[in-house]
């Protein structure tokens, strides 16, 4: 199975700069950021094998993942 990570600098790169400026000067953002890529850290682990959990489970955290990054992208556009 082919998968594709989901890092947030590679899906905006057209806020790069956005980004970085968030991450240092706003907490909040610099908290969700981590979570987002933590959470998909690990559905990229489960996608490749590296991890096993239940088809549920990978479903749930892709849902997190989601969230978080419509949360992101919000707060990038208000910036």
């Amino acid at each position: 199975m082919l998968t594709e990570k989901h890092d947030l600098v590679h899906e905006l790169p057209e806020h790069r700069d956005t980004i970085h400026n968030l991450k240092m000067t706003d907490n909040h953002f610099a908290r969700l950021f981590d979570e987002y890529h933590e959470v998909d850290h690990e559905v990229h682990r489960i996608e490749t094998g590296v991890e096993n959990t239940s088809d549920d489970y990978l479903e749930e955290r892709k849902k997190v993942r989601l969230h978080l990054k419509d949360e992101l992208y919000r707060m990038i556009k208000e910036a």
